[in-house]
């Protein structure tokens, strides 16, 4: 249990030296989908100059990759909400399920009481740090509100998607919590407005468009009801994303590429690795504005994908173009990128199709046109979507106390090693450990 990971640490000379700024101490917590060593490989690829270009170059998130295992109760291959318990509150627990231990069961709300638990974001605010949530997905999405809600089904956007069962029990849908339970988080950045208007509200952007009508049957404002709860003038920043994003950046915060993940859903290969270039850009902005002295920057994942490229590729070869050789079996091209199951399986004339007559949206002299965004990839096995692996991914750190994430870990390890590093939650000065865990500041030295 990670508990006991605490009691094997010891407090050497640097990381003395290095949890003196722990008052002062940054952490940022970067989320792609499916950071394992294909994905990670891949993406080095693509070009900071542009992500239509695929060569190998440097990638921004920090060097030497250690891993973690996705792990849970009840499955081998992972999802979002259950390995976000693990990354953000530093606890296992099960499939679908937010901010709850192992003993919640889905979909039942009477089993949730009690059996909550507390992620790194609310150890950060109770330490007094600003804290923030900057993602490409709904903000209510499992990946981010696993920051902040505690559900039996993290499906429970607003209560237009919540069982009568659960309204009658007093459970909460999770954009009412982004609201109620950390009313002050400093920073909220990204999509699922709908869940936060009345049923059939029309959206501000969108206002002709059905699927963007609001959902609540409460019939409740969520967005006025947060205006409402802070002080005249404040709690409502515009700007463009870039200004919201460096207030983001300096605080404890996390960065959700989530888009990544659906794109590999849909066996789109090429917008995933789209989504996760932009991801790392985003690394890159933050490695910018911090300064690895006092900012431990991690870069991680909830889970992998089915996903993977070979055929022996040699370099220079078109990421999403076919791999320089055939199979031996059918005598038919194969693209270099492959998926182990998904919506890219295709039989033509009870054969498997022949893929050289597939535009790729890429020439071989590496150019991009822009074509074929949508194309899917050659999966092995049909399915309407294609699942998560079951390997384990990368766990990226620099900054300080980086050196605690080392080797193969544990994910509920993650968040309990920036909290040591942060000196918040079970770690903050005042806690039954915080005082052997983080000292007081050592008395100046004098020459004498």
């Amino acid at each position: 249990m990670a508990v006991h990971v605490w009691r094997h640490i010891s407090i050497h000379a640097r990381d003395y030296a290095s949890r003196q700024l722990c008052k002062h101490l940054s952490a940022q917590l970067c989320k792609y989908a499916s950071v394992r060593a294909p994905k990670h490989t891949i993406v080095q690829a693509c070009t900071r100059a542009s992500a239509q270009t695929c060569k190998y170059v440097h990638i921004r998130t920090p060097k030497h990759p250690n891993t973690q295992p996705c792990t849970c109760p009840s499955t081998r291959a992972c999802k979002q909400a259950h390995t976000q318990a693990g990354d953000r509150a530093g606890t296992h627990t099960h499939p679908n399920l937010q901010l709850g231990d192992a003993g919640v069961t889905r979909d039942q709300c009477n089993t949730t009481k009690g059996r909550e638990v507390t992620s790194i974001l609310r150890w950060a605010k109770d330490g007094g740090k600003s804290v923030g949530i900057v993602t490409t997905t709904r903000v209510t999405h499992a990946t981010p509100s696993a920051a902040y809600a505690h559900s039996a089904n993290r499906d429970w956007y607003s209560d237009g998607e919540m069982p009568p069962d659960a309204l009658e029990g007093g459970c909460k849908d999770i954009a009412r919590q982004l609201v109620e339970n950390i009313p002050d988080i400093e920073v909220i950045l990204g999509g699922g407005r709908k869940y936060m208007f009345p049923k059939n509200a029309s959206d501000v952007e969108y206002p002709g468009e059905e699927r963007h009508r609001g959902t609540r049957l409460d019939r409740r404002d969520l967005v006025q009801a947060w205006r409402d709860s802070k002080p005249p003038g404040a709690g409502h920043q515009r700007g463009d994303a870039t200004g919201v994003m460096m207030m983001g950046v300096m605080m404890m915060g996390g960065l959700a590429g989530g888009r990544i993940d659906h794109g590999h859903h849909e066996g789109k290969a090429k917008q995933a690795l789209h989504e996760a270039v932009e991801l790392d850009r985003a690394v890159g902005l933050a490695a910018r504005l911090t300064s690895p002295r006092d900012t431990l920057t991690v870069v991680t994942a909830d889970h992998s994908h089915v996903f993977t490229f070979g055929g022996y590729t040699p370099r220079g070869n078109p990421i999403f173009g076919l791999a320089p050789m055939q199979s031996d079996v059918d005598r038919k091209p194969f693209t270099a990128i492959l998926y182990g199951n998904g919506p890219g399986y295709k039989m033509v004339a009870g054969e498997r199709e022949n893929v050289s007559t597939v535009d790729f949206g890429e020439r071989m002299d590496g150019r991009m046109d822009g074509a074929h965004a949508n194309y899917q990839a050659q999966a092995a096995v049909p399915l309407r979507q294609e699942t998560h692996g079951g390997e384990d991914v990368a766990v990226f750190a620099k900054g300080p106390m980086a050196h605690l994430l080392h080797g193969v870990r544990e994910q509920n390890y993650i968040p309990h090693a920036m909290a040591y590093a942060a000196c918040i939650g079970p770690n903050r000065p005042g806690a039954p450990r915080g005082a052997a865990l983080c000292p007081p500041p050592a008395p100046p030295l004098t020459l004498g």
